[in-house]
């Protein structure tokens, strides 16, 4: 145990930060409520008074509350125990045994760098609602790069050069598939939200409205439509690439002695996340649609304790590599695994045509379910919701169809090396590799369809990164023999063979 006199406290610019961050909320909060106050019948400079008090009073008691923590929080690190003892009225005492130490990250908002400061976050990797984890918010850089350097040494593991040092660092024109992910539609959506709601708070919105419906007076309504929605589009297209380049600006992922991976990026907030190896159960390659159409996929790691909390703001943590084109983030992959081939490119097993047939089925139900549902209520009410039913079958069916072919192609499973990998999804195919040591157990599921189609689902119990990773509608023996190859002696004792009336060779059942 280190001596009392090793105790440390937190930078007092941390005083100075949070004042900043006051003021800029007191700041934007002033306006509106001088406008508030003096479209009643106070005279402005009432509203004004009144305004600069309220702002006076939040800057002085966040400061004061700033004062207090930071005069009652003080961390130490002894040979086996990090400490962190803090609070006033409720004194909390913490401590995290040195050897279960999994991660030390490190986080600093544009403030924040400015000061020469960051967030030391501590965790053990383990899932105990936050209780497994220590927060020094915060304290100087050089004191956090020490920090962490100190909870994450470990004895080095032997050399190896061509997967030690960088693996992989920005190149812009990854920037290329920023567009094209899930994002685009959603930040264009909080734009549109965005004017509304502000409008809103200042009692502008009717005028918003009005505004925008001179600009298109002259124009047909489907016209108006499309114009608002190419406006809606590029509004995301450039928040799209706006927050790219904030996650990703000088992103780098690297191999540091001892065999901790490194990952740091970020512009506006720079974050520093290390992995410990010996967590890494595996990588799960990512290609939601519209990047798997440009042939690119991003990469995130399969690992122990990478499970965010409830109030964990950083929900990141898992990503290695941006979306980046395939080979890279196959290569990327074999490196981060130690391979001299990536188990994410391995060739793997097609699925029976029942497979297929299942999806063709979803997809027609999805297609054509709402369809005669408003076919019904046409034929009730009016029949514009008859044409409406067409229209909607005639568009939704062929893509579901579309889709589930698409989804039928992306199954497979396999076994490459020292890893098992299984690949499903069309939305967002993922392609998992997971370490076959790293599997704890077997599921075997099969509803009552499934045994009509002679498919089932196996999923690979882990106690890494979702718990469990499936091989979906895989044939009955295909899919436990796999099960049987990929992890031996784990499901053999629960298998035996049977003969197969119409050939001689036996094949594996459960019993």
């Amino acid at each position: 145990m280190s001596d009392p006199q090793d105790w440390r406290r937190l930078d007092p610019r941390t005083l100075l930060a949070g004042v900043a961050v006051l003021c800029g909320v007191a700041g934007g909060a002033a306006l509106p409520a001088f406008l508030s106050l003096s479209s009643g019948s106070r005279p402005a400079w009432q509203a004004a008074a009144w305004v600069l008090a309220g702002a006076t009073l939040l800057i002085g008691g966040g400061a004061a509350a700033d004062w207090v923590r930071l005069r009652r929080t003080r961390y130490r690190v002894g040979a086996e125990l990090v400490e962190l003892h803090t609070g006033l009225a409720v004194v909390k005492r913490r401590s995290l045994a040195r050897e279960r130490i999994r991660s030390v990250d490190l986080t600093a908002n544009p403030l924040e760098r400015v000061l020469g400061l960051v967030k030391v976050r501590i965790g053990t990797g383990e899932h105990t609602d936050g209780e497994s984890t220590l927060e020094l918010d915060l304290v100087t850089r050089a004191e956090g790069e020490h920090l962490r350097r100190t909870l994450l040494a470990r004895a080095e593991a032997p050399e190896d050069p061509s997967h030690d040092g960088v693996l992989a660092a920005v190149d812009p024109r990854w920037i290329r598939y920023a567009p094209v992910s899930f994002v685009t539609p959603l930040l264009a959506t909080a734009a549109a939200g965005a004017v509304m709601q502000v409008s809103d708070w200042f009692g502008a919105q009717e005028e918003v409205i009005h505004w925008i419906g001179e600009r298109f007076e002259d124009v047909s309504l489907p016209w108006m439509i499309v114009d608002l929605t190419l406006l809606a589009a590029v509004a995301g297209l450039v928040g799209a690439l706006g927050l790219w380049v904030e996650m990703w600006f000088r992103y780098r992922l690297e191999r540091e002695p001892g065999g901790t991976l490194r990952v740091r990026r970020g512009l506006f907030t720079a974050r520093s996340i290390s992995l410990e190896e010996r967590r890494l159960r595996g990588v799960e390659l990512v290609e939601p649609l519209g990047v798997r159409l440009f042939r690119a996929a991003r990469l995130d790691a399969v690992a122990t304790g990478l499970a965010q909390d409830d109030d964990d703001k950083h929900g990141d943590l898992k990503n290695l590599v941006p979306p980046v084109p395939r080979a890279v983030a196959d290569r990327v992959a074999a490196q981060v695994l130690r391979e001299t081939e990536p188990p994410t490119g391995a060739p793997l097993a097609a699925h029976p045509r029942a497979a297929l047939r299942r999806r063709t089925g979803w997809a027609l139900w999805a297609g054509l379910g709402p369809a005669a549902v408003l076919a019904v209520l046409g034929a009730r009410l009016t029949p514009v919701l008859g044409y409406a039913a067409a229209v909607l079958a005639a568009v939704l069916t062929p893509l579901a169809l579309l889709l589930a072919r698409d989804a039928y192609r992306n199954l497979g499973h396999g076994v490459s090396g020292a890893y098992l990998v299984t690949r499903s999804g069309t939305l967002r195919r993922s392609t998992v590799a997971l370490q076959r040591a790293g599997v704890i157990g077997w599921t075997v599921k099969q509803s009552w369809f499934q045994r009509r189609a002679g498919v089932l689902t196996l999923s690979a119990t882990t106690a890494a990164g979702e718990g469990a990773y499936a091989v979906y509608d895989a044939g009955e023996s295909q899919g436990l023999a796999f099960a049987a190859e990929a992890v031996p002696d784990l499901l053999t004792p629960f298998l035996e063979p049977v003969e197969a009336p119409d050939t001689p060779e036996a094949r594996p059942t459960v019993r």
